[in-house]
């Protein structure tokens, strides 16, 4: 059984948030990036780009598949992760630490809300037959 890390707020999407503040750090969960594979490359927004809850924010390439990375929050990217321009692979090491993607400056923190938690993204993933 796949444990994910107390500390941060989940999507149905597979992305992740660590809040600090009014600043939501966003990644991909370790359950997507083994779905994926191995990833090849990834598109981020620059900074200053306005992102949506429930929209996307930019898009991730792998062996297996392109799919679009999906905002848990909406506000401006403040901060884009430079080290996957050079090692996107860090995603597939470290999907929770150095391999965050963006930091958002949240315009409306209650979006949150609509986030699961660690042990409800967990049995999402187990109900949606996505358990490893």
């Amino acid at each position: 059984m796949a444990v994910f890390p107390e500390d941060l707020l989940y999507t149905r999407e597979h992305t992740w948030v660590r809040v600090d503040g009014n600043q939501a750090t966003i990644g991909i969960t370790d359950h997507a990036q083994e779905k994926l594979g191995e990833i090849l490359s990834i598109e981020l927004p620059a900074v200053d780009t306005y992102v949506e809850q429930d929209e996307s924010f930019g898009v991730i390439e792998s062996t297996k598949t392109t799919t679009e990375l999906i905002s848990p929050v909406s506000g401006e990217v403040v901060v884009v992760n430079d080290d996957l321009a050079d090692d996107v692979g860090i995603i597939n090491s470290d999907p929770y630490d150095t391999g965050w993607m963006i930091v958002v400056e949240m315009d409306d923190p209650s979006e949150l809300d609509n986030l699961l938690d660690a042990e409800g993204y967990e049995d999402f993933v187990e109900a949606d037959g996505e358990a490893d």
